[in-house]
């Protein structure tokens, strides 16, 4: 009986907090337990220890849920870690070593490690190890939990791969895959060559031809040396004498500054001892202004109480006439009277206000009830005050002419010193505007010198760009090679030597620097040029190599391809006819028009994985490419005793799980497996095909090992040692084993 598996240990990995070893012996190996116990665990482990890189895969979400998540009762660890080891007397894997250990970490913060027997690998080089041993991750090595059904399910290219890798027809489609990619890049460096080659090729020419221009070259550079002696030299000359003379003019401007500046000093001080001088009789001017205007205030207010007085008086003395007329005629008379009054309060005259109203009272008063007696009394009274009223005024009016005439005199002596402050005033602006003009020109003379000083900086920096000292072209430079400008620097001599200068320079630069280094790269470069000759003849042999690599790669997987599926259908037959009790049952390949497209998607796909798996483990680069030839997957053809089938949709599960048995041992009776691991594929089963299969792993045991989870009586009855799974009290699985034979 084969023996390979040898043991599985397990570290931190799920629900196994503590270290757990389960060794598997010859023939079936059953684990047991109850839902949720971890049993599913252990096969989680072996598919991750064969190279699966997807979590959901695994049962969870990303890496971090491989490690143990801790419990009440017990911390998180940091690290999962599960190991595999093989019996490799028969030197079934290609390492020379009795047995071998696959070791495989992850960490929290995802980062994954892989050992063969301790020696670090990459995911790539684990992939390759049991690709050549018929093992991996896309075929029926290991069936999980609830895809009893799972070659039902599958799509024709999937069918195709689990049936590949189970005859070891996996390491091929890897190699041809990477062999297109290899293809892919080599044509890229071709084309990357052939490049090379016709970028090199014009330089090459030009260093072959500038090996005979040496004599050339000379008499050119000495003209080039004469052109730039009187382009450079001449300009130097020219701005710096420029420069001397604008810096000669900015100090002679700067001279008069200093007159000009002393005068304004002078004209300033006289400006503030005239305006020190102001006369005393200003202060004494403003006082009578005030008091005129006071007097004015008091007469306006004395002519009005006088036209107050006039009025009453002229009242009284109408009513004091001996010959008075009707009392009816001198009504209507006093009420024209006041309508006229009443006119003039509506023009709004302030001076003729009071009196109106006064007026407008007295009339009132004389036409409600006239008394000669109070008339009598009253006029000598308002007679009095009127006399006195007009005194005030007429002496109000003597005071303002006497301060008129005393305004006129301080005024005239005011204007004297104002006529005197305005001069000093204006000669103070005058000197102020000379000043500004002189700034003004100081502006422009300076902006001319620095201008100057820019273009001879920019001159300077010409000459070092041109490989020559600035120097060189001073005042030690032959002054009778120089010209003189007469136009300046718009002179055309400066146009036609710099002309000479670029064609100078244009034929140097066609011949270019012909010295002993340039010898030197024309050698390098023909070396070079040899050496891209032969590396193109190389590549293009390795292009065709691949090429026929690629179609031996693909005529061997389609010869035992189709040679395997023969007798793969042969057995599938028999065994489900044995379990349906009739009927048939053959996988065909699929035409080309319904498998184009999801042939190329699964074939892309494959590639990718692949070229993701190697940029993780390496720095380079691998180009995807589309595959030349389009592989057909597999159907199913189904027939059904007393069941006429329309589609595998309508199959109830446990037909389905005994069509993926059937499947299964048809593969491996073709193609023995070192092992299988099976969880719970026969739950679906009844009692009578529980047993078949039971009695199908015993006969199968004696060429494949078998680890499966199950809960079927029957198959633990064929198992060779049993291993039952709990859970601890503090949450973390256990195992207890019980080696069938010995009981």
């Amino acid at each position: 009986m084969p023996h390979l598996l040898k043991n599985l240990e397990l570290n931190g990995f799920k629900s196994f907090a503590q270290k757990v070893v389960l060794d598997f012996p010859e023939g079936i190996t059953a684990i047991v337990g109850p839902n949720g116990s971890g049993k599913s665990n252990v096969v989680d482990a072996i598919r991750w220890l064969l190279g699966e890189r997807e979590a959901k895969n695994l049962r969870g979400s990303k890496a971090e849920d491989l490690i143990f998540a801790g419990t009440p009762e017990k911390p998180k660890m940091s690290l999962a870690q599960a190991s595999l080891s093989f019996e490799n007397k028969n030197d079934f894997f290609p390492i020379d070593a009795a047995e071998i250990n696959i070791l495989r970490q992850v960490a929290r913060d995802g980062t994954s490690q892989y050992f063969i027997n301790k020696s670090e690998v990459r995911l790539k080089d684990l992939i390759d190890f049991f690709a050549k041993a018929k093992l991996g991750t896309k075929g029926l090595t290991i069936v999980s939990q609830g895809n009893s059904d799972v070659f039902i399910r599958a799509t024709p290219k999937e069918r195709r791969e689990m049936i590949e890798e189970m005859l070891g027809l996996r390491e091929f489609q890897i190699k041809k895959t990477r062999a297109e990619n290899q293809l892919k890049n080599t044509q890229i460096n071709l084309e990357k060559v052939r490049a090379l080659i016709e970028e090199i090729l014009p330089h090459l020419r030009s260093l072959r031809r500038q090996t005979g221009r040496w004599e050339k070259r000379e008499i050119l550079e000495a003209e080039l040396r004469e052109v730039e002696n009187l382009f450079f030299g001449t300009q130097t000359n020219w701005l710096e004498s420029k420069i001397k003379t604008v810096a000669e003019e900015i100090s002679a401007h700067h001279t008069e500054y200093k007159t000009l500046e002393a005068k304004k000093i002078e004209l300033e001080r006289n400006q503030k001892e005239i305006e020190a001088g102001e006369p005393k009789e200003r202060a004494e001017l403003k006082k009578i202004k005030i008091q005129i205007d006071e007097l004015l205030q008091t007469q306006i207010k004395f002519e009005k109480d006088i036209s107050r007085f006039e009025a009453q008086l002229e009242m009284t003395e109408r009513k004091m006439e001996p010959s008075l007329p009707a009392a009816s005629n001198l009504f209507n008379f006093i009420k024209k009277i006041r309508v006229r009054l009443e006119n003039i309060l509506k023009n709004n005259l302030d001076d003729a206000r009071v009196i109106v109203s006064e007026l407008i009272k007295e009339i009132d008063s004389y036409s409600a009830a006239p008394d000669s007696s109070s008339s009598n009394s009253f006029s000598p009274n308002l007679k009095s005050q009127f006399t006195k009223v007009e005194s005030d005024l007429k002496e109000i009016k003597t005071q303002i002419e006497n301060l008129r005439d005393k305004e006129k005199t301080l005024e005239k002596s005011q204007g004297e010193f104002y006529e005197s402050f305005k001069a000093a005033v204006l000669s103070v602006e005058n000197i102020k505007s000379k000043i500004e003009e002189w700034d003004l020109k100081n502006q422009k003379i300076a902006f001319e010198k620095e201008r100057l000083e820019i273009r001879l900086e920019d001159l300077k920096r010409q000459i070092i760009q041109i490989g020559r000292n600035p120097r060189e072209f001073g005042d030690n430079i032959n002054s009778g090679t120089l010209k003189e400008l007469k136009q300046g620097l718009e002179s055309p001599e400066l146009r036609e030597w710099e002309q000479r200068l670029f064609k100078l320079r244009g034929d140097l630069a066609v011949i270019g620097e012909i010295d002993h280094a340039i010898l030197k790269e024309a050698q390098e470069t023909e070396s070079r040029y040899e050496f891209l000759k032969t590396e193109l003849v190389d590549t293009e042999k390795a292009k065709e190599d691949l090429k026929d690599l690629i179609s031996e790669l693909s005529s061997k997987i389609k010869t035992e391809f189709n040679i395997a599926l023969h007798d793969i259908n042969k057995e599938f037959n028999n065994f489900f006819r044995s379990m349906f009790s009739g009927g048939h049952a053959k996988l065909k390949l699929t035409s080309k028009s319904s498998s184009s497209r999801a042939n190329l998607k699964r074939q892309k796909s494959e590639s990718s994985e692949l070229i993701e798996i190697e940029s993780n483990d390496s720095n380079e680069n691998s180009i995807e490419i589309e595959p030349e030839e389009e592989e057909p997957g597999l159907e199913i053809d189904l027939s059904l005793p007393k069941k006429r089938l329309s589609s595998l949709e309508i199959l109830s599960g446990g037909e389905r799980s005994l069509v993926g048995i059937a499947a299964l041992f048809s593969m491996i009776s073709v193609s023995p497996p070192p092992f299988l691991v099976l969880d719970e594929i026969d739950a679906a089963l009844d009692e009578r095909n529980a047993r078949r299969f039971s009695a199908m792993l015993k006969d199968f045991s004696k060429k494949t090992q078998f680890i499966i989870i199950t809960h079927n009586r029957a198959t633990m009855e064929v198992a060779n040692i049993l291993y039952g799974v709990t859970l601890n009290a503090d949450g973390t699985s256990k195992i207890v084993s019980l080696r069938l034979e010995s009981v």
